[in-house]
């Protein structure tokens, strides 16, 4: 997980003595960096002190780099409203207080009356035309979940009217992840350091990849929130946050490595909860760049691996071997035959695909991106390096991992997903069609499918198609699926309210102190 980053090399270090090596001195030096304990920087006394594991780069609702970054989410659901919100298994009014399909193609929402937006003026209709129409033209990680979308109209202040090119199931929960801002603001600069929205808290300070200060918000619409503010820092090591936690600088934790959760475990103080996410590791080949163009060579990777070993000595009971290129629990899940281990059968298709001598490749990732994610790297690596695979290691800072990961600079990415509305379109049927483009994967088929699957309503013929999406998915290897992990939070056990998500993105607003 969190582990500052250290140059390519062929040695293997041991896990312990990386983690003594790359420390980066008292945890006390870590958290008055990161604004915390002397309540500078504007964070009110007595505020939520939460690290969660990946750092913050921007706060722009609209940025593309960070349209779907777990860490930027976290901080936009405090920051701004929805019109929709999940709670559970349950979609929920937030700014609309209610909503109806009228035909195939119109959807109709009524916002609530009395939500004000951070600077005092009113949330209308009018800002999430704007809002919508500034999403729709941003290129990000979103725009498959909007291209259907042909536009939205204020019919008057507190109606919003949607309209789509057919049938599309799935718009309320894709607007989940429709942050509303001013109109006056949607591509305001500011709005990637101190933006304006109408949610619990409002931001008063941020330090990219550092940290982020808020301060509640007293008029906001669905009442103030227990805590007078939250401060979130990013503590990159590990060892270190879990001495925060221990030692009470941290009121929260989250994702702990399965390997680390008995270091906190029964300590003084300190609550414990795990739940099974929605988050999972993938390592997408490059589809688009030889020799990942040829469906066998990705086979061969995928064979190549012993997956049930992998998972088992890295992950134990912090993670499952996936049987889909979605978790268990993701609505349109549908279970898939394992990828066999066998060498010897990786080794004859990459012979039949000419390269009965291996070849040279490389992988990038984040430490940050999630637990263990080195060593299950490492682990790859030495896996395909026995089928005369060569594989070069990457690890890379986030920022420059997402500019590469934007414009298909890599030949094969390691990472962790979050299904953050808990559905498959929100991943299945954003990724994987030939206009996203994301990993270079082209199939008028599977396009079909999940065009299809976005135009039904939801229910059991809708999952079918979802399920047949991921059978062929699956069966291209267009990435290889390794682990679903459970999410280990450690808190305070003075704090109320908290309830663990399984995207990795609790609701912060609910916490109170005893």
């Amino acid at each position: 997980m969190r582990r500052a980053d250290r140059p390519e090399t062929g040695a293997r270090v041991g896990r312990r003595d990386f983690l003594a090596m790359a420390g980066l001195g008292s945890t006390a030096v870590l958290l008055s960096g990161c604004g915390i304990g002397g309540g500078g920087g504007g964070v009110p006394k007595g505020a939520l002190r939460a690290a969660f594991g990946q750092p913050v780069t921007d706060l722009d609702p609209y940025n593309a780099a960070t349209a779907v970054d777990e860490a930027s989410l976290i901080v936009k659901r405090l920051v701004f409203d929805t019109l929709v919100r999940r709670q559970g298994d349950r979609l929920v009014p937030g700014l609309a207080s209610g909503w109806k399909r009228t035909d195939d193609t119109t959807w109709v929402f009524t916002l609530r009356g009395g939500a004000r937006f951070h600077n005092g003026t009113p949330v209308t209709a009018a800002d999430v035309v704007a809002c919508l129409k500034r999403t729709k033209s941003v290129a990000s990680a979103q725009t498959p979940l909007w291209a259907s979308v042909a536009g939205a109209e204020a019919r008057d202040d507190r109606t919003v009217v949607f309209h789509t090119d057919g049938p599309l199931g799935s718009l309320p929960v894709n607007l989940t992840l429709l942050f509303v801002v001013p109109a006056a603001r949607v591509a305001d600069p500011e709005q990637k350091r101190r933006p304006i929205g109408s949610g619990p808290f409002r931001v008063t300070g941020f330090t990219p990849s550092t940290s982020v200060e808020l301060a509640r918000f007293d008029g906001y619409w669905g009442g103030r929130a227990d805590l007078p503010g939250i401060s979130m820092p990013y503590i990159a090591e590990t060892s270190s946050a879990i001495t925060a936690l221990r030692n009470g600088d941290v009121d929260l934790l989250w994702p702990i490595p399965p390997d680390q959760l008995p270091e906190v475990t029964g300590v003084g103080g300190v609550t414990v909860e795990s739940v099974p996410s929605w988050t999972y590791f993938l390592n997408w080949f490059n589809c688009s760049r030889p020799p990942f163009n040829d469906p066998n060579v990705r086979r061969a990777m995928c064979q190549a691996v012993d997956l049930p070993q992998i998972v088992r000595s890295l992950f134990g009971r912090g993670g499952q071997q996936m049987r889909a290129p979605i978790p268990s629990t993701v609505a349109g899940y549908a279970a898939q035959e394992p990828w066999r281990h066998d060498p010897a059968a990786a080794r004859r298709l990459l012979a039949d695909a000419g390269l009965g001598r291996g070849f040279t490749t490389s992988m990038m990732w984040f430490d940050a991106t999630g637990p263990l994610a080195r060593e299950l790297a490492e682990s790859m690596i030495s896996s395909w390096a026995e089928i005369g695979v060569t594989v070069r290691p990457q690890s890379i800072e986030k920022a420059q991992w997402l500019e590469r990961l934007n414009s298909l600079d890599w030949d094969m990415n390691l990472q962790t997903n979050t299904v953050t509305t808990g559905d498959a379109a929100f991943t299945v049927g954003r990724l994987y069609t030939s206009k996203a483009h994301r990993m270079g994967y082209k199939n008028p088929a599977l396009d079909q499918i999940l065009a299809r699957a976005a135009a039904a309503p939801y229910g059991p013929d809708r999952d079918a198609l979802y399920g047949e999406a991921c059978k062929i998915i699956w069966s291209d290897a267009v990435g290889l699926f390794p682990v679903t992990l459970v999410t280990g939070y450690g808190r305070s056990g003075r704090l109320t309210g908290f309830t663990p998500a399984p995207n990795n993105q609790p609701d912060l607003a609910a916490v109170g102190r005893r």
